[in-house]
């Protein structure tokens, strides 16, 4: 991709592209065309944000423009809007395709590339029978400084440092640092850091410094 003499922009097929920028390429590997989140879109290769642009003079000089001319895209200057607008400059643009992309934009995949990453890497957990009458089902990951005691954690579970957890059942969930949970059932969840959680069955999407009582 580097050694390349062309700008190149990396690409992976999705499902519904209709999240993301779509690349329409050519016979030649060129992209032809590129739309921001279309509603209809004419191709499933979604831009992933690896780009490597040579004509950055005429990528700003697009920038400027759509800035100038008030082309949004979604209500947003989008870069897939720029680089199009170089392609119509005479700019030529190669697809490269990308084996493996975490996209983390969106809770359900964050928490897909989580557990991915988790099974990829095989991390260990320290100590693991410190944990007071806890089961631990890997792959997990927990931070330095826990206290984990009468729970069930696993399978897909990365746990932030200094996080206090009790009597709760936690599995398929990232947990941010410094947070306290209790007597909680958690599955397909994000809970932010410094946030302390109880009571009842929930799939959260929790920001940090946040504080719920459940029960």
């Amino acid at each position: 991709m580097l050694d390349n003499p062309h700008s190149m922009l990396g690409v992976k097929k999705v499902d519904d592209p209709r999240n993301f920028g779509v690349a329409e390429i050519d016979e030649n590997g060129f992209i032809s065309h590129m739309v921001e989140k279309p509603s209809i879109p004419k191709s499933n290769m979604a831009l992933v944000g690896i780009y490597k642009i040579k004509e950055s003079d005429q990528m700003f000089q697009c920038l400027e423009d759509n800035i100038l001319h008030g082309l949004r895209s979604h209500g947003e200057y989008s870069l897939t809007d720029a680089l199009d607008c170089m392609i119509k400059m005479g700019v030529r643009m190669q697809a490269f395709k990308v084996e493996n992309w975490f996209d983390c934009g969106r809770k359900e995949t964050l928490l897909e590339s989580n557990a991915l990453l988790l099974k990829k890497f095989s991390p260990t957990v320290k100590d693991e029978n410190k944990y007071e009458n806890t089961v631990i089902i890997h792959p997990v990951s927990i931070g330095a400084g826990c206290l984990v005691k009468n729970s069930i954690i696993g399978p897909n579970v990365a746990i932030g440092e200094n996080t206090t957890i009790d009597y709760s059942i936690i599995k398929n969930s990232i947990i941010g640092s410094f947070s306290n949970l209790f007597d909680i059932v958690l599955d397909s969840s994000i809970i932010g850091s410094d946030s302390d959680l109880r009571g009842e069955s929930r799939s959260l999407n929790i920001g940090d410094n946040t504080s719920i009582d459940l029960g």
